[in-house]
């Protein structure tokens, strides 16, 4: 399996722990592009080898894959490594692309698309997320097997939401009060948390900033006054703390669950928000900046009722009071997120089921 990077590498997990789970005998090489990537997940219990692609070239391709020898290969979301899938096609190496989006914008289907699209026809099979994404590939006239099959995201996402958890301290912190949970949050999310949170003291607020650097730390610390580093909190927070600063990685996934309201980071960057899922698959209703059309999950949710998007300070509090002040409302809006993220599980099964039936593998 290949991963760009992390998020990819998100993506394909569930699908990865499945096939390792039906054959504990199978040899699973994990490689990746982006070092953001292989360095968080070097030591992944879950592949026998985790390592990085080396850089596309006809010989390297040939030559990693005479070590290799490959019975599957899978690519995640979007690749483009033009001499590894040709010698995979040339080999008759079965060769798969799961969890794809595509969007008329993107550089497959633009004037000099053609070389690009000529490696689509390269793989046996291609998974997208959504009709659009298939509607593209046939107009096309993409020669590769395409089908829907969703996002593993909501897999993967379901799995963590699923796994217990249990932290004393952040109970203690929560208690009986409501919460804002703040993910990856960037500089204009958190002044605009920081000014909500002098006019209504009251709110408690969990910060998880996407940069945990000595700079970046202190800055927060300075935002919010009454804040509390989660490093230097045993059982007990302070009674007057009424934010509490995440200053550690690998928590955020697992903290939407003390939120009343989450809020997603990101949504004043041209880089867009980040994961929205990871709060509604536990039935949370998530709120963000202008920046999150690049989301599909996001822009569905807005329509739904279950997400809500504001521009400047004036807007985050209305719809925070709102939230806040009005239960049935809020309560409406996350059975929307649950609902949405329950109804869009299922994607690793029909790829898995779509590997099972593949030669070599159908006694699994």
């Amino acid at each position: 399996m290949h991963c760009a990077s992390l998020g990819e590498f998100e993506q394909g997990r569930p699908l990865l722990e499945k096939i390792k789970s039906e054959d504990k005998n199978c040899f699973i090489l994990l490689t990746f592009f982006s070092p953001s990537g292989y360095e968080v997940q070097k030591k992944y219990k879950g592949a026998d080898l985790v390592t990085y692609l080396p850089m596309d070239g006809k010989k390297n391709a040939e030559k990693f894959l005479d070590i290799v020898r490959p019975s599957l290969a899978i690519f995640v979301k979007y690749e483009s490594w033009f001499h590894y899938l040709k010698t995979l096609r040339d080999r008759e190496i079965p060769t798969l692309l799961i969890a794809a989006i595509f969007k008329a914008e993107q550089n497959y289907f633009g004037i000099f698309g053609g070389f690009l699209r000529q490696m689509l026809n390269y793989y046996n099979h291609i998974f997208v997320q959504d009709s659009p994404s298939l509607e593209l590939l046939t107009h096309y006239q993409i020669k590769s097997e395409a089908s829907i099959s969703g996002d593993t995201r909501f897999d993967r996402v379901h799995e963590i939401a699923s796994a217990p958890f249990e932290h004393s301290a952040i109970d203690s912190f929560c208690k009986h009060s409501q919460v804002i949970v703040a993910g990856s949050s960037w500089k204009e999310d958190e002044e605009m948390l920081s000014e909500y949170m002098k006019d209504h003291p009251e709110i408690k607020s969990i910060i998880a900033p996407h940069e945990i650097d000595t700079k970046s730390i202190a800055r927060l610390q300075s935002l919010f006054p009454n804040g509390v580093l989660l490093t230097e909190v045993n059982e007990q927070i302070d009674s007057t703390a009424n934010v509490l600063i995440i200053n550690t990685m690998g928590m955020l996934s697992r903290l939407y669950r003390w939120s009343t309201v989450s809020y997603i980071g990101g949504g004043f960057n041209k880089s867009g928000i980040h994961n929205i899922l990871e709060a509604a698959v536990y039935g949370k209703i998530t709120v963000f900046g202008p920046s999150y059309h690049r989301s599909g999950e996001a822009e569905a949710l807005v329509g739904l009722g279950g997400a809500f998007t504001y521009g400047d300070y004036a807007a985050l509090r209305v719809i925070l009071d709102n939230l806040f002040r009005n239960p049935e409302e809020r309560h409406k809006g996350e059975s929307t997120a649950l609902h949405f993220v329950d109804r869009n599980l299922g994607a690793t099964h029909i790829i898995l089921d779509y590997i099972r039936k593949l030669p070599g593998f159908n006694n699994h």
